[in-house]
């Protein structure tokens, strides 16, 4: 069945503003349509108001309205667009409410506007739960025993039938919001009232418990003549009573025996039938009793998910762009493959190795939250790894985590025994697995600790006892041979946690160093969708430590880009933005881009985002070896191999490899390690101040409590305290008094001469000033863009509202900050992106910090100004002036983000987490709706 002739503009919603729930998968989701659609020949329009997304780029859309996802503007984009279609499946539940909305309020009618990708009574059935639970059992399924509540009354009724625990369930949210799992009267009153408010149609349902059954996920397609795929199976690690999206998960479903897959297969197609989805893709989420094997439906999301993205990564079968092409009127026999470009979206993937998923959580921001996991989500990143076994996979998932932690045993031991850490596993907990190992290190039987977890399947249990066993074996061997070190990375077993086992190797280079006299490197293996039974054309590769690689020898320069692994805050979707701005830069001028990461959420590891991905943990062990095959590619085919890393792009987690990954012979591009090192250290850019006479707070760094007590006392309090070498205010603290500057200092567990606490003088009433900027190799400095910040001193610059340009600051303060700026980037020779950080208090400057890297500001200034802040940092690293590019027309011919008349004219206004839209058009691409002024 061809594409529909009859549309011609399809209007698409994104998702808005990153939430628990709701990140930036659907950033991913929606940039895969909008390219697509416009790949088909059709206008696309665009509503999202979130400026860090690629999508809202000029050159996703044919016009992009950065603008409030309410139904009201999305009506006003209506009427002056005049779109034949919207599709509302790609932007998450903001966009399906809004879809919804609009088309109750008759606004979808009023205007001619079809809706494609769902019907309306399709959204209906999958989000509403009772007409749900109908459904489920008209295609001879089961649900969970419930009822729909509208009120308190109603809900004290029902659980009284019911019996507690009772889970509940509000309509219309996403990430559990407003749920939970009520196993006492006042329980019920709490999160019942709390998710009939949350539910936009105020209704909740109320649920027979069923805690630590096994939890599953089907992702299904369907099209208009009814073929159906499945295209992956989840499983959840965690059973039922922990939300989806904080479970470790993997994929293919690992416990399932045939007939129960089968049988959960055909439900699930039934009801994706009944329910009428037939244009693109769902998920569908099940529950199965451990003993008797009862399966039961829990809901359905009738659109691309977040567990979508997931699935999509997991396979190389991208779910959201064929559920576009399905919206306007191709049929899954009728789509290519893009990996084999030999078969059809029609084929169902077929897996050959082990996928890992492990949530990445932020209680360490919030101390006073509550660190129980329910099902209501709290997870704000996640990391996915990829091995040719569950171990391999398991354990490089979580050393892609980023935490104190880089997997088992790499930390001290807690002083915990045998029963109080069974005893912990009952409460399900950020970092449960480490629990697990640890009990049954301790003696515990595999029965003993899937019945202290709820219901964790023994399998996944037997497979954490394997290492367990492997560990003792490693920790007894009288010599780490070749045949054991070999069965030990084949298990996933990073060199850091081996030389924690083995502590006369002197730390992980030890490890490495045999490591590598024996022969022993990883392989490169390619993800195909297929197992194997085509070749793939996509080099999407994942390491193992098998016998052959996959790696496709090159000869044009390469150039690594390092992403920066799962979103957490303070390092988010701002900095993805700047990695695959590098990819599209480096790739126009030639080079073969290498992405690496391991964020499934993310539009730098689509597999055709970079020439070539690989799905890596981001730790030096694993980068180093991506090097070295990138680099031995080339130069096996007489190339120049790989001839730079950027790391300047992807946060503080590339930054903190820069000097190893100097040190061992990688080609560091931009800004250099000692560089970093020379604005990350207090003492060393005190002296770069000092030298170009710039001032700032009188401040001190300090290793014990006498020294930062001293420097307290000496520039008087109130005074900053925080880490140094960390993203996002982690650990930040105002100081008021002796006793309270004490116990930060007791809590800073990691306080040493290489890990200094720095004090500052606090300034109370100052304006904070943002400044973006990029400087070359000659010297020169392009101001990218000045930002006031609206909230007052102390509000961190990622919570805090600003405008741009400034608006109360006179012109000789910006030229003020212009010459600061410029002295800085010099001083600390900086080659790339800058982000400056300053306070204006009684009409004196003060510097408070420079980072040498991209900030979380650059998406926000490259819309505000329309100039691509990263592709010119991209390009510079690579030896590029900003005279070149000013020439080229990738930065202004003259003047810069401070001066040029645009950016003048501009009054954008950026909120945490939400943006409030652009008074300007840079271009014909980036709109807004005169009606709201």
């Amino acid at each position: 069945m061809p594409k529909r002739s009859d549309l011609k503009h399809v209007l698409v919603i994104g998702s808005g503003p990153i939430v628990i729930g709701q990140a930036c998968e659907f950033d991913y989701s929606g940039t895969q349509a909008c390219r697509v659609l416009r790949a088909e020949g059709l206008r696309v329009s665009l509503v999202n108001s979130n400026p860090a997304t690629i999508m809202t780029d000029p050159e996703f859309a044919d016009a992009t309205y950065v603008e409030p996802i309410t139904p009201e503007f999305v009506e006003l984009v209506i009427a002056r667009e005049k779109p034949d279609a919207l599709l509302p499946t790609l932007g998450g539940q903001t966009a399906l409410n809004t879809a919804v909305a609009l088309h109750e309020s008759g606004v979808l009618d009023k205007y001619g506007v079809e809706l494609i990708g769902a019907r309306i009574d399709a959204i209906r059935r999958g989000e509403d739960r009772q007409l749900f639970k109908e459904i489920v059992a008209r295609a001879g399924g089961e649900t969970p025993r419930s009822r729909v509540c509208r009120s308190m009354d109603e809900v004290r009724e029902t659980a009284a039938d019911l019996g507690l625990p009772v889970v509940i369930r509000p309509s219309f949210t996403m990430g559990g919001l407003g749920s939970g799992m009520a196993h006492t009267g006042e329980d019920l009153e709490r999160i019942a009232g709390a998710g009939l408010a949350a539910s936009p149609v105020h209704e909740v349902l109320i649920e027979e418990s069923v805690l630590g059954w096994k939890e599953f996920e089907l992702e299904l397609m369907r099209d208009r003549k009814d073929n159906v795929v499945v295209v992956c199976s989840i499983e959840n690690i965690d059973p039922m009573g922990v939300h989806t999206g904080d479970s470790v998960t993997v994929a293919p479903a690992m416990t399932l025996t045939d007939r129960e897959y089968q049988n959960m297969r055909d439900l699930g197609i039934a009801v994706l039938r009944e329910v009428g989805v037939d244009t693109g893709g769902c998920n569908i989420q099940f529950a199965v009793h451990p003993e008797n094997g009862r399966l039961v439906v829990i809901e359905m999301n009738p659109r691309v998910s977040r567990s979508s993205a997931l699935a999509s990564k997991a396979t190389g079968f991208p779910i959201a762009k064929i559920a576009a092409k399905l919206a306007i009127g191709y049929t899954l026999d009728e789509i290519p493959n893009d990996v084999t470009l030999e078969t059809p979206a029609a084929f169902e993937p077929a897996l050959d190795y082990v996928v890992v998923k492990i949530p990445r959580f932020a209680f360490e921001k919030f101390p006073g939250a509550d660190p129980e996991l329910t099902t209501t989500m709290k997870s704000v990143g996640e990391a996915m790894s990829l091995g040719r076994n569950f171990t391999e996979a398991l354990n490089k998932a979580m050393r892609s985590m980023e935490t104190k932690a880089g997997g088992f045993w790499t930390t001290p031991d807690p002083d915990s025994a045998l029963e109080s850490t069974l005893e912990a596993l009952r409460t399900p907990h950020d970092g449960r697995l480490y629990t697990v190992e640890r009990a049954l290190r301790l003696g515990a039987t595999v029965a003993q600790v899937a019945e202290a977890t709820g219901g964790m399947d023994p399998w996944f249990l037997d497979q954490i006892a394997s290492l367990v066993e492997l560990r003792a074996e490693i920790v007894a061997a009288p010599v780490l041979d070749e045949p054991l070190l070999r069965r030990a990375k084949r298990a996933g077993l990073s060199d850091r946690q081996l030389a924690a086992l083995r502590p006369e190797f002197a730390g992980e280079d030890g490890i490495r160093t045999l490591r590598h006299r024996l022969g022993l490197r990883p392989v490169y293996k390619t993800v195909d969708t297929c197992a194997a039974e085509f070749a793939a054309k996509t080099p999407y590769h994942y390491s193992s430590y098998d016998e052959e690689t996959e790696v496709v020898a090159s000869d044009r320069p390469k150039v690594l880009i390092l992403g920066s692994g799962p979103n957490r805050i303070g390092q988010g979707i701002e900095f993805d933005y700047s990695c695959v701005h590098a990819v599209m830069a480096l790739r126009a001028a030639g080079y073969e881009t290498v992405m690496v990461n391991c964020n499934p959420e993310t539009v730098s590891t689509d597999y055709d985002t970079a020439d070539r991905l690989y799905f890596e943990p981001l730790t030096f062990e694993d980068v180093l070896e991506v090097w070295h095959a990138e680099h031995s590619s080339g130069t096996a085919e007489g190339g120049p191999g790989v001839v730079g890393v950027v790391v300047q792009l992807g946060g503080q987690t590339p930054l903190g490899l820069a000097q190893r990954l100097k040190d061992a012979g990688v080609p560091i591009v931009g800004t250099t390690p000692e560089s970093i090192h020379l604005a990350e250290h207090r003492g060393a850019f005190g002296a770069v101040l000092a030298k170009a006479g710039l001032r700032a707070p009188a401040h001190g760094t300090a290793t014990s409590f006498e020294e930062a007590r001293g420097i307290a006392d000496e520039i008087g309090y109130p005074v900053l305290v925080r880490p140094s070498y960390v993203l996002g205010g982690r650990g930040m603290e105002i100081v008021y008094d002796e006793a309270t500057l004490r116990g930060y200092i007791g809590r800073a567990t990691e306080i040493s001469p290489d890990h200094p606490v720095l004090v500052d003088r606090f300034l109370d009433d100052a304006i904070e000033i943002d400044v973006d900027a990029l400087s070359d190799a000659t010297g020169a400095v392009y101001i990218g863009g000045v930002m006031e910040h609206i909230e007052e001193a102390g509000i961190h610059s990622g919570d805090s509202s600003c405008v741009l340009p400034p608006i109360t600051l006179a012109g000789s303060h910006l030229a003020q900050v212009r010459r600061y700026t410029e002295e800085i980037a010099r001083g600390v020779g900086v080659r790339g992106l800058l982000n400056v950080q300053y306070a204006l208090k009684d009409d004196v400057l003060y510097v408070l910090e420079a980072n040498p890297r991209a900030s979380r500001t650059v998406p926000f200034v490259s819309k505000a100004t329309a100039v691509p802040l990263a592709k010119a940092a991209s390009r510079i690293m690579l030896g590029a002036t900003i005279a070149d590019l000013r020439a080229e027309g990738l930065l202004p011919a003259s003047g810069d983000g401070e001066t040029c008349p645009t950016a003048r004219r501009s009054r954008s206004r950026r909120r945490c987490c939400r943006s409030n839209g652009s008074a300007r058009r840079p271009a014909r691409a980036w709109t807004t709706c005169s009606a709201r002024r």
